[in-house]
């Protein structure tokens, strides 16, 4: 049986351990988000959401995603 390598990243301040080969796509599925209502920071920089099947993550990467809330 294969072992799959793992990675470190950061989400939304939160060490979390995932496959080497993971995508952004991949992790907003797994956190369950909609990409509707959220901008996405990785490593201080906001991505376009047309580009999350194409970002492989890296070790030690940081993601932030903010959710926007209306109100009045």
């Amino acid at each position: 049986m294969k072992k799959v390598k793992k990675i470190k990243i950061r989400a939304n301040g939160k060490t979390k351990f995932i496959p080497e080969n993971y995508k952004m796509s991949d992790l907003i599925k797994f956190l369950d988000v909609r990409l509707k209502k959220v901008a996405i920071e990785l490593n201080g920089e906001i991505i376009e959401k047309k580009k999350i099947k194409k970002i492989n993550l890296k070790n030690n990467d940081k993601i932030e995603i903010v959710h926007f809330i209306g109100g009045g």
